[in-house]
């Protein structure tokens, strides 16, 4: 059983990650797609960091995050392989949308960035209402 606090962290954090889709979707509507792809991927981010809040941890850098999930969740079979792809995906567009200078994000891609923290938001949420 989960302590309470880290419930509600779980559930701010979901919170958060659905307000991060949301958020993307508008920034694509407006064309503004490498701000959409940064919103996809910190989706993604705080739908992962939902889930770990149950286990108690939290970790000062993305990396952290991300091989901890991918340990404790993909690897173990808690979550598809797939879900890892769409992890690796959407930071390496995010690193490249928000720090590389000639980078172009398409409509395309942004679009697929924003179904892959869909898929990952339902997923992430089917989980935790398993658990709660």
């Amino acid at each position: 059983m989960h302590d309470d606090l880290a419930v509600t962290l779980a559930k701010y954090r979901l919170d958060r990650s659905k307000e991060l889709i949301m958020d993307a979707r508008r920034l694509y509507e407006a064309a503004s797609y490498k701000s959409g792809n940064n919103r996809a991927y910190y989706a993604i981010f705080y739908a992962m960091r939902a889930i770990i809040a149950l286990d108690g941890v939290d970790f000062k850098k993305h990396s952290g995050v991300i091989q901890y999930f991918q340990r404790e969740y993909v690897k173990t079979g808690k979550f598809k392989r797939e879900y890892s792809q769409i992890i690796m995906e959407a930071n390496e567009i995010r690193n490249a949308s928000d720090y590389d200078d000639f980078y172009i994000a398409s409509r395309e891609e942004t679009k697929k960035q924003i179904d892959g923290a869909e898929k990952f938001y339902t997923a992430v949420k089917v989980y935790l209402e398993e658990i709660f």
